[in-house]
């Protein structure tokens, strides 16, 4: 598929992180065919271990045996490594790239720091509600945000009428969002709150690339949510 094997690539990862699902939707866009090997975060592997040596974190994307690391950064990778195969990633137009990085970077500043907060750094429920409300409130921006790269919510993506980079990096979030709405008895994406994000979010889940790599089972996650709790520990 797409000039590449699942022997020429390989992504080191594990099934609930955020960063991981994105860098198989991004493969998915591109109709890339790939390995999928799960680690095990209480006893990684050998070879997560010495692809990334500095942070000893997936994701890790082996390309013919070479490691790119970090996710963003792998992103990037895909959508230069194969551009014109599938659609692009990031857009053309110097500008509206910049902003598009822009925005992934403050989801990765805001929004990532609101998840830790909110499932794996918080002592009581009060600590959790704080989190929530400043997922909230980066939610919020986003949807501002959305407001301004979809036309006033006329097309369907951060990146118009398809899938893009925001979408993508914001994307691989939504199986912890579902979690958390279990935990907080809500929609962390609130339709009354963030209409245009709800509304997004809905049709993201349901685009083929997004099917079966972001986690729709909430129980499942949850369960998941224990072991690493245990192995934070």
């Amino acid at each position: 598929m797409a000039g590449a094997g699942a022997n020429d690539l390989k992504v080191l990862g594990v099934w609930t992180s955020p960063f991981v699902i994105r860098v198989r939707i991004a493969l998915n866009m591109k109709g890339l065919a790939y390995e999928y090997v799960e680690e095990d975060l209480g006893n990684k592997s050998a070879l997560l271990l010495g692809s990334n040596p500095v942070h000893k974190s997936v994701p890790v994307l082996l390309h013919a045996g070479r490691a790119i690391n970090e996710s963003q950064i792998i992103l990037q990778y895909i959508d230069e490594v194969w551009a014109g195969i599938g659609p692009a990633v990031l857009p053309s137009d110097p500008y509206e790239r910049a902003v598009a990085r822009f925005w992934a970077a403050y989801i990765d500043d805001k929004v990532r720091s609101a998840w830790l907060g909110m499932l794996f750094r918080c002592k009581n429920e009060e600590e959790r509600a704080e989190a929530v409300a400043r997922a909230g409130e980066a939610l919020d921006t986003l949807e501002g945000a959305f407001r301004d790269c979809s036309e006033g919510g006329k097309k369907p993506f951060f990146g118009g009428d398809g899938i893009g980079f925001v979408d993508v990096v914001l994307g691989g979030y939504l199986g912890w969002f579902g979690a958390v709405g279990k935990i907080i008895g809500r929609r962390l994406i609130d339709p009354a709150r963030t209409p245009l994000l709800a509304a997004w979010e809905d049709r993201f889940r349901a685009a083929d690339v997004a099917k079966g790599v972001v986690p729709d089972d909430v129980d499942k996650v949850l369960a998941f949510l224990q072991t690493l709790l245990a192995i934070s520990k």
